[in-house]
C-alpha cells in the first residue's frame, strides 16, 4: 500500500541528525531534528511546516539559521517543538542577529517554539519578523500524555529519553489510507474529479453519514449533478486502511529506562529510525557520551518487534568502516534493515551514505 508520505534521513548514517517526512498529496512536511539540512533544496525546506527537535546540542539544531534564511520572506512561519528550556534557546538563536529592517518585508516569518515538560505541559511563544522576533509569551496548556499534534491526516508522539540531558524520541503516526475503487465509481456511472477531495476530508474528519456530497461533472449530455451521502459512498466505492508509523530514537543512554520506554515506544512500528552510535566494543565509551551501541539498539528494534529499521547517527571514529556497526546491528536485530532517503515499500532496498558529524 502507497503511504502517504516519504521519509528521507538528510545526511546518510554519518551526517547531522535530520529526518524529512514529506506529504506526497499536501504542500506539507515535518522535520524531526535540526542538524545540517543544506543538503535539502529550498523547495524542500519551504514546504517544512512543523520541526520536532530532540535536544539542542549542536549536531541536532545547528540548521535552524539555514532554515530561517531560506524561509525569511518567501514562507509565513513554522511551528518547532522541543524538549525544557527550548523557547529560550529558539529565541537566543533569534536574538544572536540584528533584525533593523526586518520588519520591512511584506511576508511575516513567524516562529512559534513550544516546549514539552515531563508532565505533559507545553509552553509555548511567539517570535515574528513583524516585531523583530521580540519573544511574545504564549501561555501553557496540558497535552494528552504523550500525544504532540493531533490532526485528521497524522499524529505526532513524543516520550523523553536521557541523554545526560532530557532528549525527546518522536513518532508519526499516518491516518488510515482512504483508497479509491475505480470501478465502483464506473459502476456507479460516477467521474472522478475534485469532489472526491472533498469524500476523504468529510471522511478524514468523521464527518455524520448523512453529510451530502455533491458530484459535478460535464459529459457529452451536458451539464451531470448526483448528491450522495458520505456514508453510501463510503460502503460503495472506498476502502479504509491503517496507516503507517514511523519512530525516530536518537542520542540516549544505555539505561535500562531507556530501554524500556524504547521498546514500548516503537512497538510494532513499520519503521524505526535508530541511534547505533559505537560498537559493543566501546560500550564504556559508549555510556561515557550517553549514547547507545549498535548491539544494543539492534537487540530494542528486536524486541519492538519493527517491521523495518534503520541505524544512523554513526560516530566518525568509524568513518570509512561503517559496515562494522552495519553487522553489529544487523545481527541483534535479525530483521530486514533499510538504508534509504525514502519509505521503500516491502521488499525493496536501497544504499545510502551520508556526510560527516563529529560523534
Amino acid at each position: 500500500m502507497r503511504s502517504s508520505f516519504q521519509a528521507q534521513l538528510v545526511n546518510g548514517a554519518f551526517g547531522d541528525p535530520a529526518l524529512l517526512v514529506d506529504f506526497r498529496f499536501e504542500r506539507r512536511a515535518l522535520l524531526f531534528d535540526l542538524g545540517d539540512v543544506a543538503a535539502l533544496s529550498t523547495r524542500q525546506l519551504l514546504r517544512v511546516s512543523d520541526v520536532f527537535v530532540s535536544h539542542a546540542h549542536m549536531d541536532h539544531f545547528a540548521g535552524f539559521d539555514h532554515l530561517l534564511r531560506v524561509c525569511l520572506g518567501r514562507d509565513s512561519g513554522i511551528e518547532m517543538y522541543g524538549p525544557p528550556g527550548f523557547v529560550a534557546q529558539v529565541g537566543h538563536k533569534l536574538a544572536a542577529y540584528t533584525w533593523n529592517v526586518i520588519d520591512r518585508y511584506e511576508t511575516e516569518f513567524v516562529v512559534n517554539a513550544h516546549e514539552l515538560s515531563e508532565d505533559w505541559r507545553l509552553s509555548s511563544a511567539r517570535y515574528s519578523s513583524r516585531r523583530r522576533f521580540a519573544q511574545e509569551p504564549l501561555g501553557e496548556r496540558r497535552l494528552q500524555p504523550g500525544v504532540l499534534i493531533e490532526s485528521p491526516e497524522f499524529r505526532v508522539r513524543a516520550t523523553f529519553l536521557d541523554h545526560a540531558t532530557p532528549c525527546l524520541a518522536f513518532a508519526f503516526d499516518e491516518a488510515f489510507h482512504i483508497n479509491v475503487w475505480k470501478p465502483r465509481l464506473h459502476a456507479l456511472g460516477l467521474p472522478t474529479g475534485p469532489w472526491l477531495t472533498a469524500l476523504r476530508r468529510h471522511v478524514r474528519a468523521g464527518s455524520p453519514d448523512e453529510t451530502a456530497i455533491v458530484i459535478r461533472w460535464h459529459d457529452r449530455n451536458g451539464q451531470r449533478e448526483r448528491i450522495l451521502s458520505v456514508g453510501e459512498l463510503k460502503r460503495e466505492v472506498l476502502e479504509l486502511t491503517p496507516g503507517q508509523r514511523l519512530c525516530y530514537v536518537t542520542d540516549t543512554a544505555l539505561s535500562e529506562r531507556n530501554r524500556q520506554r524504547i521498546v514500548e515506544f516503537a512497538r510494532d512500528a513499520d519503521l524505526l529510525y535508530i541511534e547505533a552510535p559505537f560498537l559493543e566494543a566501546d560500550a564504556d565509551h559508549a555510556r561515557r557520551k550517553s549514547h547507545l551501541t549498535a548491539r544494543r539498539a539492534g537487540e530494542m528494534a528486536a524486541q519492538a518487534n519493527v517491521r523495518k529499521a534503520v541505524p544512523f547517527h554513526f560516530s566518525t571514529r568509524y568513518l570509512g568502516e561503517g559496515q562494522l556497526l552495519e553487522r553489529e546491528f544487523e545481527a541483534a536485530w535479525g530483521g530486514p534493515t533499510v538504508e534509504s532517503q525514502h519509505w521503500l515499500a516491502p521488499g525493496d532496498t536501497a544504499q545510502e551514505r551520508g556526510r560527516v558529524h563529529d560523534g
